[in-house]
């Protein structure tokens, strides 16, 4: 006979909390960015396949799609580097305390959102565009 053993936490178990949802965010944008390795491997074969197929691919990423995609993974990028850099610092043992852990979220969201708007207005007016 099986002994009765406690089962291993479950999201049932927890309420929800925002810093929860950050981490899922943190590991979507990770899984994301690995996948979007794809599109920079694209880029880097049609630059050495030669200038009509580099034509191509930059028509894709500069097309109205391709413009929210660049916006979609700019914003990937500079938030999964503000939730890591948290991390980080979780690791040091340092904001484990549940209102410092909230407040660093709440910076973590607010640095990506400034990091992108940056970016996109980067992109936008000193003609990273190109």
């Amino acid at each position: 006979m099986k002994a009765s053993r406690p089962l291993s936490p479950h999201l049932s178990v927890y309420r929800f909390a925002h810093t929860m949802a950050l981490s899922v965010l943190h590991r979507a944008t990770g899984i994301l960015l690995s996948v979007a390795s794809i599109g920079a491997v694209s880029w880097l074969l049609a630059l050495a396949a030669g200038p009509a197929s580099y034509a191509r691919v930059m028509g894709l990423w500069q097309s109205p799609l391709g413009w929210l995609v660049r916006v979609g993974l700019l914003a990937s990028v500079a938030y999964h580097l503000c939730a890591g850099i948290r991390h980080l610092v979780f690791d040091l043992g340092v904001g484990l305390e549940k209102h410092t852990a909230r407040r660093a979220g709440q910076w973590v969201i607010i640095l990506a959102l400034l990091l992108t708007a940056a970016s996109v207005g980067w992109m936008c007016f000193a003609g990273g565009a190109r």
